[in-house]
């Protein structure tokens, strides 16, 4: 599916910008909506927003920017968000604004000139703090650990509302620990990444033993895209790497890329940290036909030979 132009809200971010790469590759037409927030360097934003986009700088509140983006749009990606657990913890409220806030407007703003696909990015920290389960698509997820959770939460049910209201069809996509290049400078890998390189000691919270299911970011770009695609009234999918990783197995695995001796130094948990990740994928597997691509160790080999911006 690659009629009509796409609207890429926040695509000029790290998964945004693969995501905007993918679909001008597909032949679409790409309208990105992106405020450059400086929570991380804008220049290093615009550097990554792939050539041949149109570009509305703008916010998802702002109904003159959010007419304008979706302008000649017969769906939406919708990236946009406040991103971060932790700092959810110190100010919740800029994510109630961008994340509930301005998801509402944006469902609004596409019933009210008749667009009627999208793909809405969800997190896996929807799932709340389990361990030693696996995260199934039809858990109650009413228990996240943070308010970032919470409003990534949220966003899903006012997506289900509008399919329900609008007859929007809307895909919920529950991305889990997405990294690669681009990936933000604050997450875990990157600093990562950048400690190794210059020789520092590497900074891990809790004792190491925290597990994700890892995603490559062309994996969750070719989930985004699949559920897109096949988005009918509101589903929830979950897009995720297949293989839970121990957060000290993938420091040693990035280390062994970049080709050092990492020597680790070891803090507190963080609150609002959950200790594991664990996706079913059956649902991604069945519906989409869509499956995880990219090994951990391939994935990171990939991430330590990017360039370090």
């Amino acid at each position: 599916m690659n009629e009509g132009g796409v609207l890429v809200t926040g695509g000029a971010g790290f998964i945004g910008s693969h995501l905007c790469e993918a679909l001008l590759a597909r032949g679409q037409r790409v309208t990105v909506l992106d405020n450059f927030d400086p929570v991380y360097d804008p220049a290093r934003k615009r550097a990554q927003l792939p050539a041949g986009v149109r570009l509305v700088e703008g916010c998802l509140t702002d109904p003159v920017s959010l007419g304008d983006a979706l302008t000649d749009v017969a769906s939406v990606f919708h990236l946009a968000a406040r991103a971060g657990v932790r700092p959810s913890l110190i100010d919740a409220a800029p994510y109630v604004h961008t994340n509930v806030v301005g998801t509402v407007a944006l469902l609004q703003a596409m019933r009210d000139r008749g667009v009627r696909r999208m793909a809405f990015a969800s997190s896996s920290s929807v799932y709340g703090a389990r361990r030693g389960v696996v995260f199934r698509e039809d858990d109650a997820a009413d228990q996240p650990a943070s308010p970032y959770a919470a409003s990534k939460r949220a966003g899903e049910l006012f997506c289900a509302a509008a399919a329900a209201s609008w007859g929007l069809n809307v895909a919920c996509v529950r991305l889990f620990t997405v990294y690669g290049p681009r990936q933000r400078p604050e997450m875990a890998f990157s600093r990562f990444l950048h400690q190794m390189r210059s020789g520092e000691a590497v900074t891990v919270y809790g004792d190491g033993a925290s597990a994700r299911d890892y995603t490559y970011v062309s994996d969750a770009v070719a989930g985004l895209i699949a559920a897109h695609d096949a988005a009918s009234g509101a589903r929830v999918v979950n897009i995720a790497g297949g293989a839970v990783t121990p957060l000290i197995e993938a420091v040693q695995l990035l280390a062994a890329a970049v080709g050092v001796d990492a020597h680790l130094q070891y803090f507190a948990d963080q609150p609002g940290d959950v200790p594991e990740t664990r996706a079913d994928l059956q649902v991604a597997m069945r519906w989409l036909g869509w499956s995880p691509q990219v090994s951990m160790t391939e994935g990171l080999r990939r991430f330590a030979a990017s360039p370090e911006r």
